[in-house]
């Protein structure tokens, strides 16, 4: 985070700065994981697809069972007055990352006591990592596959952007430790390729575009907008079963997330992709669109913070 940049946060109905901004040390989304959130770019200040986004947050907190006390518009007011307040810091910061985060608060179980308990609701707004992850737009993504699997739907659903992030924190941590600029890609409980911490994978072959189906991964708001994106090029998008070998064969692999936008790869495995340099030309197209679309030039965002 640039130096001495205090964000402004809200937190339950109030505004904090940063240094400031506290929760419960019983709060549910600290002790057991218990909440939900949505993680939403923004371009020169302007938050991308907002409404998609919380419309996904509360499926999220459907499925968890936690009634916000907030209609979606009020959310999406919400969301917009935090990045006007921190309006003054984005030249230094470069850009947002937008986040909801809403827990299922302190819950009574006996005689605390406490004079609040229920979901609580914070907004904020942090800087994109635009200087770490430049390199990625020069050079391409190295993927790696860790040993750890994604959780199965079965168990819990990928589709819900919950705090209980362990299983794929833990994944990416084994990678990591061989790879340290690597992303981690898991495999579900069938060996078919899944998704990373905050990230899609799409493979390319014969000019169609492929990738895992909703059912085992977060549909990130990223990922659709590449899926659109394609459909509108004509370039042929499906959602299928894959393995590591339809990426380790696959002409171009690319990763969607809501950093990068979209961000062609290089190798999984170690194993090149193609000729080994990304982005391939069908990535280039969607990346080109990508930017049309949102009118900010992300991939020369990005360059421009290389050392």
């Amino acid at each position: 985070m640039p130096a001495l940049l205090r964000m402004k946060v809200y937190i339950d109905g109030k505004y904090f700065d940063e240094k400031n901004a506290k929760v419960s040390v019983f709060d549910h989304g600290l002790l057991y994981g218990d909440g939900v959130f949505e993680g939403i770019r923004a371009y020169n200040g302007r938050i991308f697809r907002l409404e998609e986004h919380v419309e996904r947050l509360y499926r999220s907190l459907s499925y968890l069972g936690i009634d916000v006390g907030l209609e979606p518009k009020e959310m999406i007011a919400i969301s917009e007055e935090v990045v006007e307040r921190n309006e003054p810091l984005r030249p230094a910061a470069g850009d947002w990352w937008v986040a909801q985060r809403i827990s299922r608060g302190v819950d009574a179980i006996g005689d605390e006591g406490w004079a609040h308990t229920g979901p609580q609701v914070i907004v904020d707004c942090t800087p994109l990592p635009l200087r770490k992850r430049a390199a990625h737009f020069r050079d391409g993504i190295d993927v790696a596959v860790p040993s750890i699997r994604r959780t199965p739907p079965s168990i819990l659903s990928p589709r819900a952007k919950t705090h209980n992030y362990l299983n794929l924190i833990l994944a990416d941590r084994e990678v990591k430790r061989a790879h340290p600029e690597a992303w981690s890609v898991l495999l579900d409980e069938h060996g078919n390729l899944c998704e990373g911490v905050g990230s899609n994978i799409f493979v390319v072959r014969g000019g169609r575009v492929y990738t895992p189906r909703e059912q085992f991964v977060l549909p990130g708001v990223s990922r659709r907008t590449a899926m659109e994106l394609a459909a509108q090029l004509g370039i042929p998008c499906e959602e299928r079963d894959l393995d590591l070998y339809d990426a380790v064969t696959a002409d171009e692999v690319f990763l969607t997330s809501t950093s990068l936008c979209l961000c062609g790869v290089r190798s999984v495995n170690g194993q090149p992709i193609g000729d080994g340099r990304a982005p391939g030309p069908i990535t280039k197209r969607l990346t080109e669109a990508y930017v049309a679309l949102v009118g900010t030039d992300f991939v020369a965002q990005y360059l421009s913070r290389l050392g």
